[in-house]
């Protein structure tokens, strides 16, 4: 017993392979989408920690725990977890806008501002 297809329905080497290439570079763009939103989130945590740590020299020594080294230490190393969790959970929203400048153009939604309506009233009363 015998079977054959239409050669209409069987691709051909090229199309093969020309989906197969197509296959790797949706692949590799998603790859670069997640790298970039992690550098994202990372680059908003090294920020906001640095606003923290701004924030907390201008605050006073607290002599109710003793101060010193390990203090100093402790401190730093909380600042951080709080700005790590806090760019995690939303943040401050820098990491979308820095999303959108790394990632290339055409893999970003096109927004168009709307048009304001007081501005159109104004720009017809004169």
């Amino acid at each position: 017993m015998r079977t054959s297809m239409p050669s209409e329905t069987l691709m051909s080497d090229a199309e093969t392979a020309r989906v197969r290439q197509l296959a790797s570079r949706a692949g590799k763009a998603e790859q670069e989408r997640m790298a970039v939103k992690k550098v994202a989130r990372e680059f908003e945590a090294v920020f906001v920690g640095m606003m923290l740590k701004s924030m907390r020299d201008t605050v006073g020594k607290d002599d109710l725990t003793g101060g010193g080294r390990g203090e100093e230490i402790f401190r730093s190393m909380l600042d951080q977890e709080y700005a790590t969790a806090c760019a995690a959970s939303g943040g401050l929203g820098l990491a979308p806008l820095i999303e959108q400048q790394l990632l290339p153009h055409e893999t970003q939604p096109s927004v168009v501002p709307a048009a304001k309506p007081d501005a159109d009233k104004k720009a017809g009363a004169r």
